[in-house]
């Protein structure tokens, strides 16, 4: 009596890192491809397909979907995982020999299609070593010219905002900031506020009870959101550019620039929705408040001297 293949429990991993790609239906397109083709294999059962979009491939810690599935096959969930390429798995190629070393040793075969590359094979790990650092060599690059667009974009003062969790602004037909009147008056508000004698946590509270939306539109507002607002230049119609820098292209660590990069301020850059003396007195309240520190009473105003 012959013994029956055993099956083998098969996963994808599919990738996209722009939602450009995800306009082209490159993401579906895996996703589809994937479960059908796993299930037309007799030997083979569909255990999941792992996907992230929109993400980064530098670092495995950034995706979820490639976590979720690393998760599964080090539970001896997985016994084979197929990917098209080498680059839609990791650019990182540290942590591509990495994670393909530690699935070898469960005995769990990753697939390159792209390369037809088997990471159990022990002839292909020079192959692979090579194909991940061109890989690796690729994104350092991409992120080399988006370094350099971005610092061509600054030294022309061309001002790009978080609209969406950027108060008091809409991106205009120009490609501008044009003032978005109904929000620019909670800014002002603020700014009244604080020069009125409310503290950040007073405000915060005042506006969290009037379920005035924040700039992430969530209806809670906390102290550091106002005194963002009230120490941001770009209310005044400045600009500073490069507050923080990325460290380097494959932790995507930020960190805040203390001159390690080149900064840049633009005055006038795009309409003000406070005045430059509104700005200033509020900054040289706020410093007057660090040296004084007085202590404040519940409703979040300055106790008044005796």
């Amino acid at each position: 009596m012959n013994e029956q293949t055993p099956l083998r429990r098969v996963a994808a991993y599919a990738r996209v890192s722009t939602e450009l790609d995800a306009q082209a239906n490159s993401y579906a397109a895996q996703i589809l491809y994937y479960k059908t083709y796993i299930k037309s294999r007799p030997n083979w059962r569909f255990v999941g397909l792992f996907a992230d979009k929109g993400v980064s491939g530098t670092s495995y810690k950034r995706r979820p979907g490639f976590n979720q599935m690393l998760e599964a096959a080090f539970s001896g969930n997985i016994d084979l995982i197929l990917t098209k390429s080498i680059s839609r798995f990791a650019r990182n190629t540290v942590d591509a020999l990495i994670v393909t070393r530690r699935l070898k040793s469960l005995g769990v075969e990753v697939f390159f299609e792209k390369e037809n590359i088997s990471s159990l094979d022990p002839t292909s790990e020079l192959v692979f070593t090579i194909m991940s650092s061109i890989a690796q060599e690729e994104s350092r690059s991409i992120s080399e010219n988006v370094r350099w667009g971005i610092a061509r974009r600054m030294e022309a003062g061309k001002v790009v905002l978080p609209y969406k969790n950027f108060l008091g602004y809409d991106r205009g037909a120009d490609g501008r900031p044009k003032i978005n009147e109904p929000e620019a008056k909670i800014v002002r508000r603020i700014y009244d506020d604080f020069l009125n004698g409310y503290t950040y946590r007073g405000i915060a509270r005042a506006l969290t009870a009037e379920h005035v939306p924040s700039p992430r539109q969530k209806t809670h507002w906390s102290p550091e959101t106002v005194r963002h607002i009230l120490t941001n230049e770009k209310y005044q119609g400045d600009a500073l550019f490069q507050k923080t820098y990325t460290v380097d292209f494959l932790t995507h660590e930020i960190r805040k620039n203390h001159g390690e990069r080149k900064q840049y301020y633009y005055r006038n850059s795009h309409p003000a929705i406070v005045s430059r003396s509104t700005f200033a007195r509020v900054q040289s309240e706020i410093a007057r408040r660090r040296r004084n520190d007085r202590p404040k009473n519940s409703s979040g105003r300055p106790e008044e001297s005796s």
